[in-house]
């Protein structure tokens, strides 16, 4: 299922995508897609809804980030290979951790504000996670029942104060609309295997990355495990899962956004977003 949340900031209503692509409503059922209907039975109920039966939700509607009530976001770094190679950086033994501010996320087709006297701000397409259950001390093996499901996330990152103010990546990633998430919520059932999705990023129609999730270092399930044995993973926390080659740092020269870009990127089965850099 694919699951969203529609409308204006703070007035986002529950919606679906049917069979047809076409959207649905279901604030009738669905107060807000908070992190107690990502329990497994809530899904399962969601899941037994006859979409076509729901209200018609027609012309072009603003997504938001498809889950409310998030309390962590977690992201990881150098977790592709040719990434690692790109960046001049050794293949990491272990998940490389950071988080991103809250107050980052943003809807997926919401504009990118450039970070006050920013000159570095790049872009980086992810695959991104939402848990559906506590995970605590998680074996490998039992890690992704833990999952809810995927999202397409673009980790924007200010590469200055990423890098060059004390190193802490941190302070890079989490300026308002720096952590655009959606436009849905795929729920575990639609993607078979999260190892095994093409993902393209493109800056003014140019592609900048094209990658498969095959190139991750750590598998979703690995992060999941991992992170949980040093923190507790809550119900509707995203996790992003880091990012493949192609960002603007690593070109050369290196490229970054200015005021005007527009930034298309898309995971198979998780949508496409667009946002104007302004």
């Amino acid at each position: 299922m694919k699951l969203l949340r529609y409308g204006q900031p703070g007035q986002e209503k529950v919606g679906a995508i049917d069979s047809d692509g076409q959207l649905r409503d279901l604030s009738l059922l669905v107060p807000d897609l908070t992190p107690e209907w990502l329990a497994p039975a809530r899904l399962q109920a969601l899941a037994a809804i006859r979409l076509d039966r729901m209200p018609l939700v027609e012309g072009k509607q603003r997504f938001g980030v498809p889950v409310a009530g998030v309390r962590q976001f977690v992201c990881i770094g150098l977790n592709y290979r040719k990434h690692a190679e790109e960046s001049g950086l050794p293949i990491p033994q272990e998940p490389v951790v950071f988080t991103k501010a809250l107050t980052s996320l943003s809807g997926a087709d919401d504009d990118i504000v450039l970070a006050p006297g920013s000159e570095e701000t790049d872009w980086e397409i992810e695959l991104g996670f939402v848990i559906g259950t506590t995970a605590r001390n998680v074996k490998v093996e039992d890690a992704l029942a833990h999952v809810a499901g995927y999202c397409l996330a673009n980790d924007v990152s200010e590469r200055n104060w990423q890098l060059k103010r004390n190193g802490q990546w941190g302070k890079g990633k989490s300026f308002d609309t720096y952590g655009p998430i959606g436009p849905w919520l795929a729920t575990a059932d639609e993607i078979r295997d999260p190892q095994a999705l093409q993902m393209e990023l493109r800056v003014n129609g140019d592609v900048k990355q094209a990658s498969n999730t095959a190139d991750m270092i750590f598998s979703v399930a690995e992060l999941v495990s991992y992170l949980s044995r040093f923190m507790t993973l809550l119900p509707g926390d995203i996790v992003i899962t880091g990012t493949p080659a192609g960002v603007g740092l690593g070109m050369k020269p290196p490229q970054f956004l200015r005021k005007g870009d527009v930034v298309t990127l898309s995971i198979d089965g998780l949508g496409t977003q667009t946002q104007r850099v302004v």
